[in-house]
């Protein structure tokens, strides 16, 4: 099973031909509202390529969050280890123009998920095969999470965004850090090779559409990406982590499983919005075998 500890975010979309200045209004092109948040779009991306998921996070009592709740369970995830609270449920909003995007989020509930709550659910996070953490809950739950993770002898991937929330101290207790290439610059500096090698097998920095790279204990391993026809990038990243838990807990190596993510993050971005475009195992299975084009 997968444990995913993280956020719920109803997504509201906003395609425009140009973003706004300062003081500027502009008109929009197209507005749509879609299930997101990085925590829910990594238990979605791993649940519909096959896996057994359970999310655990705060959602508020409205129709966003009863939104969030159903879409899950329609993808076969368990929701048990949900809480509703008193605040919002938390909106992300998307600016997008040119298939480049802007993202103001405001975590609502999603700050109100406290060490307490995984107490409460504690049997859940000990019996996973692996927990998947973002940034996007207070610093204090993420902490104690891999507190829990540690004492459990579970193996965890840490998404670092936003990047503003990580401790470097929490090193020790990551299995699996997949830092994009400005994340990576702002927490550990610019240069890549360097932290690459001081963190072997533990540092994954994903490159856009050049793939990802990290380092096997001896030589500098770069995965190339998939080149595709972008129509939006959000999500890509989520369904990276959540297809790269799916491929560990399946067995591959970290070398197929990278690729695999890669895989799955090409399709991603053929789709609007973040959870849109995530893939089933079948369709991952076809691009890797060419059977796509």
């Amino acid at each position: 099973m997968i444990t995913v500890i993280g956020s719920l975010n109803m997504d509201l979309i906003l395609q425009m031909g140009d973003f706004p200045q300062q003081g500027e209004t502009v008109l929009g092109e197209q507005f749509q509202t879609s299930p997101g948040g990085k925590g829910a779009n990594q238990a979605i991306a791993a649940a519909r390529l096959g896996s057994e998921v359970t999310m655990i996070g705060c959602i508020g009592n409205d129709n966003f969050g009863d939104t969030l709740q159903t879409v899950l369970a329609q993808e076969h995830i368990n929701t048990k280890s949900l809480f509703t609270t008193s605040a919002p449920t938390g909106i992300a909003n998307i600016l997008i123009h040119q298939n480049d995007n802007r993202i103001i989020v405001v975590p609502g509930a999603n700050y109100k998920l406290e060490p307490s709550h995984l107490d409460a659910v504690k049997d859940v996070i000990e019996q996973s095969k692996i927990v998947i953490l973002q940034l996007e809950i207070p610093k204090e739950t993420t902490a104690y999470a891999l507190e829990l993770c540690k004492d459990a002898n579970v193996p965890v991937l840490l998404n670092p965004a936003p990047a503003a929330n990580f401790d470097i101290q929490w090193m020790e207790d990551i299995t699996y850090i997949t830092p994009n290439e400005i994340e990576c610059a702002q927490l550990f500096g610019d240069n890549i090779d360097s932290i690459l090698e001081k963190y072997p097998n533990k540092m994954i920095v994903t490159l856009g559409s050049d793939g990802a790279c990290y380092f096997d204990g001896e030589y500098p391993i770069h995965v190339p990406g998939y080149m595709t026809k972008v129509v939006d990038t959000t999500g890509a990243g989520d369904t990276f982590n959540g297809a790269l838990a799916y491929a560990l807990t399946e067995g591959q190596s970290l070398d197929e499983a990278v690729y695999f993510a890669n895989i799955a993050a090409s399709l991603s971005v053929e789709k609007l919005g973040a959870q849109g475009g995530m893939p089933t195992l079948s369709q991952v299975y076809a691009r890797m075998a060419g059977l796509d084009e």
